[in-house]
């Protein structure tokens, strides 16, 4: 079993959350825990307000919203009952016995999993602490739930969780070696249902790993004008080859359109994923100093791949997040800011114009060059030292007051002169 707590500012946006789900059909409300009434008998009002009303007991909470998932192995398919005896020993264990919660049953992953709705407000109105409840309290529960329920450890699980760290099962596109339409529907059939992408940008970031693009065509163009998508086959570094194949083409028919709408779906459903991500860069950069390079080697054992969107001139400009194992995409900046690429470039200790992760044939080259490859490094390092002194220097900006203000003020302080003489 794998336990992911997570604590926010609002209550009812993860009750939301997970309400929107059972409404979708994704999941089901299968228990409580310390409610008047079993959940079967109260509406989502009911539900919502007993956790506000005890919530309000403690205005200085700001972060009083706690949400847990569970989750267990693929074998194990276990019933609402057994479900929630394991929800109500974990809550036990982790000092939320007498706090009132939900349990809510998904069904829109890969593996079985519940998630908990809770507070941190306590009945008399106390705050439960949640420091380092992650790492002791939960920690510690998950090991004797394993063991009293006979559930598979997290670290046997662990071993099998690395064959899965990969991109979906699809070969990348060819061009000159398959038929393009049959090998852009195979990427599409793949990719399209099982990732959560918000924008055309973050849907890129995962086609590309198959060198797929999604092009809307330039701004001017009728296919843009027209609200049309083109899917098309690029070269290892992003440069289309071939006809493009026009959405509509396609029998999944995954035009603007139905991707617009997957977005918003997309949108809520990844709205608890960020975490994951986030952890793994700070654990990247937690007592290193890392190139580039090296940081997207160390997410990529993670399963996680750092996708630098760059410039027609070949400057990063941003970076996407692709989670092999939630299926989620982000953009850095939605993370927060010291997951932007400007940020994260900073921190392997270049400016974002200059870092560019090697490709792996570069990265060979380098290897086998050996000693001379120090040489090529430190000029390479003495230029972009100038191109950044360049880029860092302030805009110029001329003087506040215009040249005819100016004029008129020294032709008045003449004539004061001239009148005092």
């Amino acid at each position: 079993m794998v336990a992911v707590i997570n604590t926010g500012h609002s209550v009812r946006s993860i009750f939301n959350y997970n309400e929107n789900k059972v409404r979708e059909g994704a999941a089901e409300c299968i228990g409580e825990g310390n409610y008047p009434m079993d959940v079967s008998r109260m509406n989502p009002a009911m539900k919502l307000g007993r956790l506000l009303r005890q919530n309000a007991l403690n205005g200085n909470v700001k972060r009083g919203s706690v949400h847990i998932s569970l989750n267990f192995h693929p074998s194990e398919n276990y019933s609402p009952e057994r479900l929630m005896e394991i929800a109500h020993a974990y809550m036990e264990k982790i000092g939320f016995a007498e706090q009132p919660y939900l349990v809510y049953r998904h069904h829109d992953a890969g593996h079985p999993h519940i998630h908990l709705v809770s507070i941190k407000v306590r009945p008399d109105g106390s705050r439960i602490d949640m420091q380092n409840i992650g790492r002791n309290q939960s920690e510690k529960a998950r090991k004797e739930i394993e063991k009293g329920f006979g559930l598979v450890r997290a670290e046997d699980a662990k071993r099998e969780l690395f064959s899965s760290l990969k991109p979906v099962p699809a070969a990348k596109a060819q061009y000159g070696k398959m038929e393009a339409k049959k090998a852009i529907s195979a990427v599409l059939h793949s990719v399209l249902p099982s990732y959560k992408y918000t924008s055309l940008a973050e849907l890129n970031a995962v086609l590309g790993l198959y060198n797929i693009k999604a092009d809307r065509g330039s701004q001017n163009s009728r296919v843009f004008t027209s609200g049309g998508l083109l899917y098309r086959i690029v070269d290892e570094k992003g440069k289309p080859i071939g006809v493009p194949i026009k959405a509509s083409d396609f029998p999944m028919r995954p035009t603007l359109a139905f991707l617009e709408r997957k977005f918003a779906v997309n949108n809520a459903e990844r709205a608890f994923e960020k975490k994951r991500i986030r952890s793994a860069l700070d654990s990247a950069f937690f007592g290193r100093n890392l190139t580039l390079d090296r940081l997207v080697l160390l997410l990529e054992k993670k399963g996680i791949n750092a996708v630098m969107r760059k410039s027609d001139a070949g400057l990063a400009y941003g970076v996407t997040y692709v989670d092999h194992v939630t299926r989620c995409v982000f953009n850095g900046s939605s993370l927060g800011r010291n997951y932007s690429a400007k940020a994260v470039l900073e921190r392997c200790g270049k400016p974002a114009e200059q870092q560019q992760p090697a490709s792996p044939e570069e990265a060979l080259q380098k290897r086998m060059a050996g000693g001379s490859h120090q040489s090529s490094e430190e000029a390479s390092e003495g230029m972009n030292a100038k191109v950044l002194e360049g880029l860092m220097k302030p805009e110029w900006q001329g003087d506040y007051a215009s040249a005819k203000f100016k004029g008129r003020r020294k032709k008045r302080k003449r004539k004061g002169r001239s009148d005092l003489n």
